[in-house]
């Protein structure tokens, strides 16, 4: 008998150790782990060999259209279509350690994902969001570096509070960036974001840091800034800014990329910069800068 509970641990250790995921991966494997094995448990299901893929498509289709009786909202098809590669990375690695001896959920596949174009801001969205920060106080100079990374080199926002001293290298404007599956990357430090890490580092991260030795670039009492603080953050600057849109941090590195492809840049180094694995990833991109040029063409073209 193989517990779908026990084999879940083994794979969730398995990850931490021998692939070295990041804390932030694991939680999210948890979670779909946790949903799957208790969607199992529910249809009495105790052994892992009893799952069929017929389980697994029934599994997905309840995720994609909610159980209100059982209090389970539905998923979006990019979550129900993640929820599925985990429960299938679970068969694959049970059949991987003999816990199994037939990976049935090799053959399902996910949903079809609706593609979207991600949320961009305008260069002068960028200016008035990072005008919105106060360059007189430690804590303003703190939120003006964070912004001013975030958009200078497009890094994920969980790359960004992961920064530290050592990553980076003001004396050729380089930023070494840790990006998923441990992966590095080194991205230039623009003008702009340089000055306003150094001006937070003479003025701010003294004041911040409250006189403990800490690693981390940008400090929060003392420790690494989270990434729920940095989010909000954001959220506060672009009130002030007065920006009606829904912005997280992914909209910086959106508009990074955006800015940057319809300044001309070439996609592979767009990619590189990213750090995507995969040119396809950054090519949504491409769609939004020609969305963008049909509207210039739009308001332009006399036979619009």
């Amino acid at each position: 008998m193989t517990s779908p509970r026990g084999i879940a641990q083994e794979w969730l250790s398995h990850l931490a150790v021998e692939r070295g995921a990041s804390p932030n991966t694991l939680s999210n494997y948890k979670r779909d782990l946790d949903r799957y094995v208790g969607w199992l448990e529910e249809a009495g299901i105790t052994d892992l060999n009893d799952v069929t893929s017929g389980h697994l498509e029934t599994y997905v289709a309840e995720m994609r259209r909610g159980n209100p009786a059982q209090g389970r909202k539905p998923l979006a098809a990019s979550s129900s279509a993640r929820a599925l590669v985990v429960a299938r990375g679970l068969h694959k690695f049970a059949v991987a350690e003999g816990a199994l001896n037939v990976d049935v959920a090799a053959a399902v596949s996910p949903p079809a994902a609706a593609q979207h174009l991600p949320d961009t801001l305008s260069v002068a969205e960028v200016s008035r969001l990072i005008d919105a920060t106060s360059p007189e106080t430690p804590i303003g100079l703190r939120d003006r570096a964070l912004l001013e990374l975030l958009y200078g080199t497009g890094a994920r926002i969980s790359e960004v509070t992961a920064l530290t001293v050592d990553d980076l290298h003001t004396e050729d404007a380089m930023l070494r960036v840790t990006g998923k599956g441990n992966k590095q990357r080194l991205v230039p430090l623009g003008s702009m974001a340089r000055q306003a890490v150094e001006d937070y580092f003479v003025r701010g991260r003294p004041a911040l840091s409250k006189g403990k030795s800490h690693a981390a670039l940008l400090n929060k009492r003392g420790g690494a800034l989270s990434r729920q603080s940095a989010w909000g953050i954001i959220k506060d600057a672009a009130q002030r800014a007065g920006i009606d849109k829904d912005i997280s941090p992914h909209t910086l590195r959106h508009s990074f990329a955006t800015h940057l492809l319809e300044g001309g840049a070439d996609i592979r180094v767009v990619q590189e910069l990213l750090g995507h694995s995969s040119v396809t990833t950054t090519q949504i991109y491409t769609h939004v800068t020609a969305a963008n040029l049909r509207q210039v063409w739009n308001s332009a073209h006399p036979r619009a």
